[in-house]
């Protein structure tokens, strides 16, 4: 009974307490068609040996960036994991509840939020950020409602740049609040800003654009928010912090609110999360900041110490009134951002950014000399770029993975338009031979 919780004899006695006779009893109200007529397909009980041994011959089948080259992003990025992170967060002083609800008995914990908070407002150039949310598409969610509170207006203006799969969240989150959405196309892989204005109304809430977009590219932020505030609108920017390491700031180009994913900040991206939502905000609009606030005081008798502030605004005191029903954060990944950026420090994030950058065209240029292959958009890139190949991305993709290499992200799941695309992510972890080996498979594969 080691991993069933109670015994066929307790499981007896519970079922009698509520007048049931069987597990059976208690599934009847679900239609027949709707259950599995078959037991499920199972090898027999193991002993423990022969289990972890089965489940390591599962997780092998798997292809993970530690043991393939990973040139995959959209999103979610292999960068350089410092070893520190793992040792620390595995210490007993960071084994409490996930989110601190009794803040005078988390001070360890509040502190690395406080930590956290601040690191996060120096990348992104902005008053305040909170302290964390679950990923950077419900952060831009948040953050879209969170403009229609502060302004009272209902319309959204997405740029077509921002990740789709955020947009669909969004689209998602703004159904109940009943807001407009209105997309802003492209040219050449950027925010088209005529079309940009033309979409802008003195019923749009916020302008949205993510900083690089989803497709790479460099966005020109400071134009995006001349159009926002000439509008009456605020200025909401996607954009990854890590980047922001070499980037300028979102804040010192005009933004209100800047939001994203903070995966790469020493986070592993295993297999897809959990993940770090950034939230960061002009101090104007720090009560309307969904998630929670540690903020620094001191107790009677001068002594530092952290808590929780500006709690009213959480849906489990002000319900309906409430900007959101987001009352926690992800405490463990804000831990592991928040050792990422120390250890790193300016200088470091920088380099990571600087070398992402020089690898990112390194093999752009690469690939650009195989017959037929060209970089889609001629617009300025960071380190992700859009690859037009002459064949099928999906049979690129699976004759590159025979040599071990995550060759990116099919972009005709987002865009038919750019059906015969890669997206193709290169970091500061890959190395010269690898964005070799790629190209010359790349030029075996499309020849």
């Amino acid at each position: 009974m080691r991993y069933i919780s109670n015994t066929p004899a307790q499981q007896k006695e519970m079922l009698g307490a509520i007048g049931a006779a069987s597990m059976e009893d208690l599934l009847v109200r679900i239609p027949p068609k709707a259950r599995l007529s078959r037991p499920l397909n199972l090898v027999p009980a193991m002993a423990e040996v022969d289990l972890v041994r089965h489940l390591r011959g599962l997780a092998a089948k798997n292809a993970n960036a530690e043991d393939w080259a990973c040139f995959v992003g959209g999103g979610s990025y292999d960068h350089t994991i410092p070893s520190p992170i793992n040792h620390l967060v595995l210490r007993g002083e960071f084994f409490t509840a996930y989110t601190p609800y009794q803040p005078e008995a988390s001070q360890g914990t509040l502190r690395s939020i406080f930590e956290y908070q601040t690191m996060i407002a120096a990348l992104t150039g902005m008053d305040v950020a909170n302290a964390s949310l679950y990923d950077g598409a419900s952060s831009l969610a948040e953050g879209v409602l969170m403009a229609h509170a502060a302004t009272g207006r209902d319309g959204i203006v997405l740029s077509r740049g921002v990740n789709p799969l955020y947009r669909q969240v969004v689209e998602t989150y703004v159904e109940g609040a009943n807001l407009r959405i209105t997309s802003a196309a492209l040219a050449d892989g950027i925010t088209d800003g005529e079309a940009l204005r033309k979409a802008v109304t003195e019923r749009t809430a916020a302008v949205v654009v993510q900083y690089p977009n989803f497709l790479g590219c460099l966005e020109d932020v400071r134009a995006a928010a001349d159009v926002a505030h000439a509008a009456g609108a605020l200025l909401v920017v996607v954009a990854d912090p890590v980047n922001l390491g070499l980037l300028t700031p979102p804040g010192a180009l005009g933004a209100d609110l800047v939001v994203g994913e903070g995966q790469g900040l020493g986070v592993p991206m295993s297999f897809g999360g959990p993940n770090l939502g950034v939230f960061a905000a002009k101090q104007e609009l720090v009560r309307r900041m969904p998630g929670r606030l540690v903020g620094a005081t001191v107790d009677l008798d001068g002594r530092r110490g952290f808590v929780l502030t500006l709690q009213t605004r959480e849906q489990h005191i002000r319900r309906e009134k409430a900007t959101s029903n987001i009352c926690t954060n992800v405490a463990l990944c804000a831990l592991m951002a928040t050792i990422y950026v120390s250890i790193m420090g300016k200088r470091g994030m920088r380099t990571i950014g600087e070398l992402s950058v020089a690898k990112a065209h390194y093999a752009a240029r690469e690939f650009a000399k195989i017959p037929g292959v060209r970089v889609r958009f001629s617009a300025p890139f960071f380190k992700e770029f859009a690859l037009q190949i002459p064949r099928t991305p999906e049979r690129v993709i699976g004759r590159l993975a025979k040599d071990r290499i995550l060759a990116g992200l099919p972009l005709k799941t987002f865009d038919r338009q750019l059906k015969d695309c890669l997206l193709v992510a290169v970091t500061e972890k890959r190395t010269r031979e690898e964005i070799d080996a790629y190209a010359a498979a790349l030029a075996r594969a499309v020849a």
